[in-house]
């Protein structure tokens, strides 16, 4: 088996939410393994950290700040990122929210703002980008599910909702897309330390009781989304597409 297949070399990633947690994660392991990084989210001393730290391992990058939740604006973005190193071919759908409210304070606005983000968003972007993609004749769009794409969980009615609607769209845009060489999956992450689950890495009990969810008996880490994310946005990748698969040690099979 040939290194080259996991090699990014000579490929351009745009990256949204990496700011910190997952999306860092992501963005810098596709950084390690050979492509240029195009960074973005809300809060620009936190993405300039992560260009920082890619830099200073020896890679490429560059920030874009922008409020995604904008859906105006996200040809603007796909072109600013263009500007660095040339089109992106890699997408990675990383920036999401979950308010975490119950549902009789969930208001039409909380719902816009949470589905808008976390399912339109992704649809919008990776749709800007598709030209690039399209004469390359080859690109890489990695959505991000969750395990409430698959299980329910307390106060968190949109975010569920726009997380099941994720899978689903991976696979829509796999079958509209595909046939130009443009391989759309997902990666369902579990119980990670991020500032979305810091309420449970906070609390002994509830951390305990995700870990005691999974197969594997362990929470996750953030190294454990290295593999999945580089295999899929790798020629490695060549023949799936429509797929998600869930870095979650196990706690969606059982």
């Amino acid at each position: 088996m040939s290194a080259a297949l996991f090699d990014l070399s000579g490929r351009v990633a745009l990256v949204t939410g990496a700011s910190a947690g997952i999306g860092q994660a992501m963005a810098m392991a596709l950084a390690a393994a050979g492509a240029s990084l195009v960074v973005t989210a809300r809060r620009r001393p936190q993405l300039d950290e992560t260009v920082a730290s890619i830099v200073e391992a020896g890679g490429r990058a560059r920030a874009i700040e922008a409020d995604l939740s904008d859906l105006s604006r996200l040809p603007a973005v796909a072109e600013s990122a263009s500007a660095p190193f040339g089109p992106p071919l890699i997408l990675v759908n990383c920036a999401g929210v979950n308010l975490r409210q119950p549902f009789d304070d969930i208001t039409p606005e909380s719902w816009k703002l949470t589905v808008d983000l976390n399912l339109a968003v992704p649809f919008f972007l990776a749709r800007s980008l598709l030209p690039g993609m399209r004469e390359a004749g080859w690109g890489r769009v990695i959505n991000i599910a969750s395990l409430q794409s698959r299980r329910a969980f307390p106060d968190s009615i949109p975010y569920g909702a726009s997380k099941g609607g994720v899978e689903q769209l991976t696979r829509a845009m796999a079958e509209a897309w595909s046939r130009h060489g443009i391989n759309c999956n997902a990666i369902g992450p579990g119980f990670f330390p991020t500032e979305l689950t810091r309420a449970v890495f906070e609390d002994d009990a509830r951390r305990d009781w995700a870990a005691g969810q999974t197969a594997i008996g362990r929470n996750g880490e953030m190294r454990d989304l290295d593999g999945a994310t580089v295999f899929l946005a790798s020629p490695a990748s060549d023949y799936i597409t429509g797929q998600t698969l869930y870095v979650d040690g196990g706690f969606t099979a059982r």
